[in-house]
């Protein structure tokens, strides 16, 4: 699966929230990237405008490329050129609350999603503790004192 995400849609309902009510867009795709790589997919940000003068902080990294639809076009249009151009849109989810660009994604089988149904799938995924880790002895071994302790205890 590949995500397309409406940027400024996502944000402006992530800062309703109030844990995340001063996030900005740059943080927000440091966020989107933490969940990209949890689950193992990749996506296109798309945001109206052509963003702030330094966009140092929203380069394209890790499993999110970054874009600004630029003066005069929306991110809407964007999003749209991208599900009609995609070979494989059964493989893409649209992230949208905009109601035309989730229709013309079901019009090409692709997968659209609400922001808001979105961000509490997001936020539920980065809530899950991850496993404990394995510890070193089950893949390294025990070392040679351990080791002469059990042969004691075993009388060997």
């Amino acid at each position: 699966m590949s995500y397309i995400i409406d940027g400024y849609n996502l944000l402006r309902y992530a800062q309703q929230h109030d844990d995340y009510e001063a996030l900005e867009d740059a943080s927000l795709c440091h966020v989107l990237n933490l969940f990209l790589k949890r689950v193992n997919e990749r996506a296109q940000i798309v945001f109206d405008g052509i963003g702030p003068p330094d966009k140092s902080g929203l380069r394209s990294r890790g499993n999110i490329e970054v874009y600004f639809s630029g003066r005069g076009i929306e991110a809407d249009d964007i999003i749209e050129g991208k599900v009609m151009a995609s070979t494989d849109p059964a493989n893409l989810v649209i992230i949208s609350s905009d109601r035309q660009i989730r229709t013309v994604a079901r019009q090409r089988k692709a997968t659209a999603i609400t922001s808001d149904v979105f961000w509490m799938i997001l936020c539920h995924e980065l809530d899950k503790k991850k496993g404990k880790p394995e510890p070193r002895e089950k893949r390294q071994g025990i070392n040679n004192s351990e080791t002469d302790q059990w042969l004691d205890e075993f009388g060997l």
